[in-house]
């Protein structure tokens, strides 16, 4: 039987595939591309079954781009999951501490490790485009003073020496990731649901959408707003909150929610996390 192809954005060993590993095991078959466009068409026209894509970090905040690929494709939210980010620094086996001088990796990556980087002020920060490929690169490279931060799987992918473990400044540091399908999966009842709307312009609107959920004790976690492109100053609403669209007081909420906003798109219904922490 073929493995299921789960598609992913970056090199191997990058935190998505680590993601991809937690949602789904270690029998399916991890598929690395370069952009989320690419991943996006790569599920939507079945070169794979499913995909895994980052949504927000606990430090950084939203992966914009991602929230605008949720609008604008076909693919729907069927699981989350909540990964600890820890950022480890490595070199090639034979490399000891003492000699590096660079590391690379990604900007982020590297931002959260400014600790790190004030302390062993003669090592230099160089940003890569992305941490599992910074591990690949120094792998194949012959360098003997330069490191990369990454993930430890990554370490162990490229057969790397893992110099210092968690390097990253904040240990409460997450990164939300969404398991990514064709159709919408039945959850149950202890869900979430994600939506994105846009509100029709009129005083008090804002409240009004509030009330539609706060009438029907539904728990928002998290909202986000996202300029409409070729209207300035619109905005799309994205919003999450607890609850499946199986359920009834969700399914009157959202006709609610439809009598003062333009449109209403339903993101998915997925499998309630722990929050992180």
């Amino acid at each position: 039987m073929a493995k299921k192809k789960i598609a992913f954005q970056g090199e191997r060993g990058a935190f998505s595939e680590v993601a991809v590993q937690d949602m789904t095991g270690k029998s399916t078959l991890p598929v690395p591309y370069d952009s989320f466009e690419a991943l996006f068409d790569a599920v939507e026209n079945r070169q794979c079954d499913l995909g895994v894509i980052p949504i927000e970090n606990s430090l950084v905040g939203s992966i914009h781009k991602n929230y605008d690929l949720l609008l604008e494709r076909k693919l729907v939210i069927i699981a989350e999951t909540q990964l600890r980010i820890v950022h480890c620094l490595m070199a090639p086996k034979g490399v000891p501490f003492s000699r590096i001088t660079k590391v690379y990796s990604h900007p982020v990556a590297l931002d959260q490790c400014r600790n790190f980087f004030r302390k062993h002020n003669t090592i230099a920060p160089i940003s890569y485009y992305d941490t599992a490929g910074a591990v690949k690169m120094i792998s194949t490279s012959g360098s003997t003073n330069s490191g990369a931060i990454a993930s430890p799987y990554a370490a162990e992918l490229y057969d790397m020496k893992i110099l210092k473990k968690s390097v990253e400044d904040e240990k409460s540091n997450y990164t939300r990731f969404l398991l990514l399908g064709r159709k919408q999966k039945k959850c149950g009842k202890t869900a979430k649901t994600s939506i994105v709307f846009s509100m029709i312009h009129e005083p008090g609107v804002l409240y009004k959408v509030l009330s539609v959920f706060a009438l029907r004790d539904i728990n928002l976690t998290k909202i986000e707003s996202r300029p409409v492109r070729k209207k300035t100053w619109q905005y799309h609403f994205y919003i999450d909150f607890i609850g499946s669209v199986d359920q009834k007081h969700v399914q009157k909420a959202l006709g609610h929610l439809s009598e003062v906003t333009h449109f209403i798109k339903i993101l998915g219904s997925y499998p309630l996390t722990v929050n992180g922490g």
